[in-house]
């Protein structure tokens, strides 16, 4: 008792941290890093199947150069989830701040447009079970491809045309027609991320824009010099929420799952698994390392 009240505050908040993080701590250790470690193992040898259990036998990096060299549909799916990541993450941050901000603004019915932006996170299991279905893909198809006549009901062409018409850059045109032709997916992924900035948006003092609101500061002065900074934190949790939940609802999850459970290829499973891993651990390493530049923390 005597050592603790002789602790400095910093040395206190630092210890009161680690039990915060003990338990996550604990979790990590006992429950995922040896599962981690069987996979590696697993991905390095040849699993056989016996009474009992299973014999292993190494193969070295044999199941990683066959993903890379004969797999039919690896190198596809894996360029296609990245692409799909790196599309998508940005849209979401961006759509699901603006929702924020606009839901945080004092009008009638507030409430019930909170709830239908975050109903998708309460319905996320039905939905996903009837994204996947037949059905739900060809009423998608329906909407969003081709009709019978050769028509279109709903396509970005038109906004293809105006952002080029407008000057705008093919790389601009390409992202933003993309992120519209994935609006579905973008909408239902942003549940999450809309309540946490919305969140960080009641936590800013309104002391912050009633100064600024009397030094003569424009709305859209306000968001970028208080809201945004004050926010930059919350950002990166979201950058960092959304690459993770992108990563396990993709065409390349549903292949590492279908090898091991439906295929019964549990090597080359695993060796999947790791080489999506790495590149999505780089990801978030490279985005990371960026954004934390730029965060702002309010004391």
């Amino acid at each position: 008792m005597i050592k603790l009240k002789r602790m400095t505050l910093r040395r206190r908040k630092a210890m009161l941290g680690i039990l915060f993080v003990s338990p996550w701590l604990l979790g990590f250790l006992f429950l995922f890093l040896v599962p981690l470690y069987e996979s590696f193992v697993y991905s390095m040898n040849s699993l056989t199947l016996v009474k009992g259990g299973f014999d292993t036998s190494y193969q070295g990096f044999a199941f990683y150069r066959e993903l890379f060299q004969t797999h039919p549909t690896f190198n596809r799916v894996l360029t296609e989830s990245i692409t799909d990541i790196v599309i998508n993450v940005p849209s979401i941050i961006i759509f699901s701040l603006f929702v924020a901000t606009l839901i945080n603004q004092k009008f009638r019915g507030r409430v019930f447009a909170r709830a239908i932006f975050f109903l998708p996170v309460l319905l996320a299991a039905p939905v996903l079970s009837l994204e996947n279905s037949t059905e739900m893909n060809t009423i998608a198809s329906s909407i969003t491809g081709a009709s019978d006549e050769g028509g279109f009901l709903f396509t970005s062409f038109e906004l293809q045309r105006l952002l080029l018409e407008a000057g705008a850059g093919q790389g601009i045109i390409n992202y933003i027609t993309s992120s519209v032709d994935r609006i579905y997916e973008v909408i239902s992924s942003s549940g999450v991320q809309i309540l946490i900035f919305l969140a960080a948006l009641q936590s800013i003092s309104p002391s912050l824009y009633e100064a600024a609101k009397i030094e003569g500061t424009t709305g859209y002065e306000a968001f970028w010099k208080i809201t945004f900074p004050m926010l930059s934190p919350i950002l990166l949790t979201n950058v960092v929420y959304s690459i993770v939940d992108a990563y396990s609802r993709n065409a390349l999850s549903q292949m590492i799952t279908d090898t091991a459970f439906q295929s019964l290829n549990f090597s080359l499973s695993a060796a999947m698994a790791w080489v999506y891993f790495l590149v999505v651990a780089a990801i978030l390493l490279i985005t990371t390392t960026l954004i934390s530049r730029k965060v702002f923390y309010y004391d």
